[in-house]
């Protein structure tokens, strides 16, 4: 499947994180690598930004969040058709790789950004 999607031309990520830290630090390690990104604080948050943006080719997605964690964006987004199938990879401290639907990828925090970059190169393209 991820070879199908990389053979588009998407560049667009959304990354659904509520620490400003990491949020920030990977939108700016994201844009120096040519991708376009969006930001969203929790699930909540990140359902109003993917109603309005261009379709991502890619949700990086905490899971550990308030207002609406990552397991509940997760059940609303499999509830719309228009964006039920865009890859999710969790981002996550949590302490072993969760058994959800919908979810592409997990990658362990701390972040190791050269496994964070080649997922991302599955599903992206840079501009």
């Amino acid at each position: 499947m991820a070879e199908n999607l990389s053979s588009s031309k998407c560049q667009c990520i959304l990354i659904v994180e509520d620490e400003e830290d990491i949020r920030e630090n990977l939108k700016m390690l994201l844009e120096l690598e040519g991708y376009k990104v969006f930001t969203a604080v929790n699930g909540d948050d990140g359902l109003k930004v993917l109603r309005t943006m261009e379709r991502p080719c890619l949700i990086l997605l905490d899971l550990l969040m308030p207002v609406m964690n990552g397991m509940e964006f997760l059940k609303e987004k499999r509830h719309e058709d228009t964006i039920a199938q865009i890859p999710v990879c969790i981002v996550s401290g949590v302490a072993e790789k969760p058994d959800m639907a919908g979810v592409s990828v997990f990658v362990k925090k701390p972040i190791d950004l050269e496994i964070l970059l080649k997922v991302v190169k599955i599903y992206c393209h840079p501009i």
